[in-house]
């Protein structure tokens, strides 16, 4: 088949270019056609909360990305659905995950319709996002009324989806596992790459900071004396999306800055496998979410982890198996990983994640882009 993917990739940054990369390549391993059209313009300055949106890796091979799309030019987008409608791929994948951009990808979507051949699919991080802003509503709806069948990672999004639409063909697929970070180290060999105490015990917290993802609860979490008599630590590896203040002082608040390792620059993906690899369990506690990517870099490298009860978190992360799952709450976050110590659940956990990742293809990905009933 012809497969068109547009939104973002290289040389955008990210776990959205991740995806969309990762996409890309399982197309490609069955033999199809596949081109991404990502964007010259992804957010305005002012929009985008980190350092940068650029990565400083090399480009990913074979796969062919065309930077064409302006997020904020109405005429841009009308150019760019006329191209990819001339070019009449069998498949148009959209990837959903904030409002701003339904605008731009739904225009490109109602001109790429024209051509009476591509069917378009997209595939639902959010409909309705975390950090809501006035406007939301209206333009999911515009989104949604320009797509003809949908894939959401989670079932709260796909109930979520139901407040817009009700008729259109969907499908609830988990996300994929991120494979492609590199090699499973060995716990000995990341803690020395990272300069860690080989004898400490050690969560990660990763990925990009933001308010809903609830760090703060897991910064009180770890004040608990019961986790520093175990000498548990936190391990912070991700850029902030906001003011880092308030955590750095609840840090000095706490008095568990000698516990803390603060690694906040943005992780290129050459160095995700060691943060991963380095700790023992994975902390997820979020207060709202849908689904998460880090689960899924999680279940790859095979490592036990403590998830929220919030969204689609514990539909993939089953409590006393591969790990936790708790309400959003700093007392029980401090439970669950005094429990994980003091019980030794690491091997126990960890050969379940084993076989629970053989779930989470690429392959089963693609089978719902391509009949979503």
């Amino acid at each position: 088949m012809k497969i068109t993917i547009v939104g973002t990739a290289y040389p955008y940054r990210g776990g959205l270019s991740a995806f969309n990369e990762r996409l890309a390549y399982e197309f490609l391993q069955r033999g199809d056609e596949v081109e991404i059209y990502t964007f010259t313009l992804q957010y305005p300055s002012f929009l985008f909360p980190g350092k940068t949106q650029y990565s400083d890796e090399p480009a990913p091979e074979r796969l062919i990305i065309h930077r064409r799309i302006n997020s904020i030019n109405p005429f841009n987008w009308c150019s760019v659905g006329r191209e990819i409608a001339k070019k009449r791929p069998d498949i148009l994948i959209t990837k959903y995950w904030l409002p701003f951009m339904a605008p731009c990808l739904g225009t490109i979507e109602r001109r790429v319709r024209r051509n009476r051949h591509t069917r378009i699919v997209s595939i639902l991080d959010n409909v309705i996002p975390h950090e809501h802003r006035i406007g939301d509503r209206l333009f999911s709806r515009y989104f949604v009324r320009s797509t003809d069948a949908f894939v959401a990672m989670s079932r709260s999004v796909l109930d979520d989806l139901g407040l817009f639409d009700t008729q259109k063909p969907r499908r609830f697929c988990p996300h994929p596992l991120y494979d492609h970070y590199g090699a499973l180290v060995s716990k000995a060999d990341a803690r020395q790459a990272l300069h860690l105490d080989p004898d400490a015990r050690y969560v990660l917290f990763f990925g990009f900071i933001r308010g809903y993802k609830g760090l703060d609860l897991l910064l009180d979490a770890m004040a608990d004396q019961r986790l520093k008599a175990l000498d548990v630590r936190l391990i912070i590896a991700g850029e902030y999306y906001g003011d880092p203040k308030p955590y750095l002082e609840q840090i000095e608040r706490l008095h568990i800055a000698d516990r803390t390792v603060q690694c906040t620059d943005f992780i290129p993906d050459s160095k995700v496998n060691n943060y991963f690899r380095a700790c023992d369990i994975v902390a997820q506690p979020y207060k709202s979410a849908t689904q998460s990517g880090v689960t899924q870099i999680a279940f790859h490298f095979e490592k036990p982890m403590l998830v929220t009860n919030v969204g689609g978190l514990a539909e993939i992360v089953p409590d006393g198996k591969v790990g936790y799952v708790v309400e959003p709450d700093a007392r029980q976050i401090a439970d669950a990983l005094v429990r994980y110590y003091q019980e030794n659940r690491e091997n126990d956990f960890t050969d379940a994640v084993r076989q629970e990742k053989q779930k989470y293809g690429w392959d089963k990905m693609v089978e719902a882009i391509i009949n979503p009933k």
